[in-house]
């Protein structure tokens, strides 16, 4: 599980208000909710990286 957060748990729920889900800030809950396109395991990072730059560069070249 990977985390990404600019504040705490604790810091968000005081700030809200109220009582935030438990997995709130893992990375699988957020690709669920559609904030991330990809999740891509390091090892495959450069590769997949690689590859959307080239269909991106594709694509513009064709405009």
């Amino acid at each position: 599980k990977a985390y990404i957060a600019f504040a705490g748990k604790r810091v968000i729920e005081q700030t809200l208000g109220q009582k935030v889900i438990e997995d709130f800030q893992v990375t699988e809950n957020l690709f669920d909710h559609g904030l991330f396109d990809l999740i891509v395991p390091r090892n495959l990072l450069k590769g997949v990286l690689s590859e959307l730059f080239r269909l991106y560069g594709l694509v513009h070249r064709n405009k």
